[in-house]
């Protein structure tokens, strides 16, 4: 199963890299773009759900990553709950994607 990371940038200008088992993220978040911290805590968490799904559809069981991961990106918003969130990076990038 392909997995990749996604780098953001939080309104206070921390920079954090988080994990997915799945591309899925892939099609709940653009490199680039800017989301208010509640919509990119609504699109990452929906994207991680899926990918954990998909990790126990294969395997048997959830996958702890993907929890993990939320729960981080849930910390990091009590820290920043107003302001944008900046992707900066997903990797691997979507085919087809220019370079």
């Amino acid at each position: 199963m392909p997995e990749m990371q996604f780098a953001v940038r939080w309104p206070d200008g921390t920079d954090a890299s988080y994990y997915s088992p799945s591309l899925v993220v892939h099609d709940f978040l653009d490199a680039g773009s800017v989301y208010p911290v509640d919509e990119f805590v609504r699109r990452a968490t929906e994207a991680l759900d899926i990918a954990s799904e998909r990790v126990r559809a294969k395997y048997g069981f959830a996958c702890t990553s993907a929890m993990h991961t939320q729960e981080s990106i849930a910390l990091a918003a009590t820290r920043n709950p107003l302001g944008d969130v900046t992707v900066t990076a997903l990797e691997p990038p979507r085919e087809g994607a220019p370079a």
